[in-house]
This record gives structure tokens, C-alpha cells and sequence, in this order.
């Protein structure tokens, strides 16, 4: 099985809950693809490079990697010179996405980028489990309307995001709040 890891570049540290599902998938001995970004890309990379775990992918924009802890294989996502910004990255989550069968996202319930991977794997029919951070609260979710209810404890601008990423933003979805 291959995990998708990735979360808010805004989180600086992994608490307990986190670190014991990253240990469980490596007693599992699960691949892990990650993303190359600060944050929690970054701090998986290290925690399981603290464990000396191997099976691991690090994802990167044109084979650049801005961080990989562990010298792992590095999977090289080909994104045109003249993309920047958000869809530069966004390139390599939807590598991400299509490569796993599975995500685990630790959210800080504003971030569009884990925001997005979790809408990409959803549509994928890959199933997520979401770690709010600010909740400590993990959250499965196989299908929009999990997702809809995932974010019934958002604020209004990440309900807006969720609506956008989905191409949705003209219409009236409800969202239960």
C-alpha cells in the first residue's frame, strides 16, 4: 500500500497522536510518498529519518527537491518552466494523488494545498484520513459528502476554498454549518 502524506506548510512540529500513526505505518512497512515542501512534508521526512525508514518517496517539481531528509528516491513530477506559484506545486500533489492508495493529511483546517489533495484523492476514490491538528481530531473521509461534513467546523474562507478547488464557486452547495 502507498501512503500520501502531506499537510500545512504552517504546522512546526508532529504531536503524539500524529507520531503514532506515522510509527504505525511503518511498522506496516507501507511506501510513503511525501512532498518536498517545509512543514509537515519536511518534518515527516525527518521522523522517518530518525527511524531509518526506507520505503520512502520524496516527490518533487522537476526532480528538485527543496527538502529530502533521508536521501530517498527522488520522483521527478515534469511541470512546464512557465507555471509558477500554486499550480507549479499543485502539479506534483495530483502525482501525489495518483500514485497513492491512500492519504493521510494533517490539516490545520485553512491549508489549500492539503485542502486540495484531500478534494484530488476523494475524486480519485482514494480514501483520506484527515488529522485536525487544532482539534486533535482524525477524520475519514471516502467521498464529498465526507468531505462536506469534515467541514462543517471550518470558517467561511475555507468553505469558499473548498468550493473554488472544487470549481464550484458559482453555485450555492450547501455546506452544513
Amino acid at each position: 500500500m502507498k501512503i500520501f502524506i502531506a499537510g500545512a506548510k504552517s504546522i512546526n512540529s508532529l504531536d503524539a497522536f500524529v507520531q503514532k500513526k506515522l510509527s504505525s505505518i511503518y511498522q506496516k512497512n507501507y511506501d510513503v510518498i511525501v512532498g518536498d515542501c517545509h512543514g509537515v512534508d519536511s518534518l515527516v521526512q525527518k521522523f522517518y529519518a530518525n527511524v531509518g525508514y526506507r520505503n520512502i518517496e520524496v516527490f518533487a517539481s522537476n526532480g528538485k527537491a527543496r527538502n529530502n531528509v533521508g536521501n530517498w528516491t527522488v520522483h521527478n513530477v515534469p511541470v512546464p518552466e512557465s507555471v509558477r506559484g500554486f499550480e507549479f506545486y499543485k502539479q506534483k500533489d495530483v502525482a501525489m494523488a495518483n500514485a497513492a492508495d491512500y492519504g493521510f493529511m494533517i490539516w490545520d483546517g485553512e491549508s489549500k494545498g492539503t485542502l486540495n489533495n484531500m478534494i484530488n484523492l476523494i475524486s480519485r476514490n482514494k480514501p483520506v484520513m484527515v488529522y485536525l491538528i487544532n482539534q486533535k481530531k482524525f477524520f475519514t473521509a471516502e467521498s464529498m459528502e465526507d468531505l462536506n461534513e469534515l467541514l462543517r467546523g471550518c470558517n467561511t474562507e475555507t468553505k469558499s476554498l473548498y468550493l473554488k478547488l472544487r470549481g464550484k464557486e458559482n453555485l450555492q452547495i450547501s455546506i452544513p454549518v
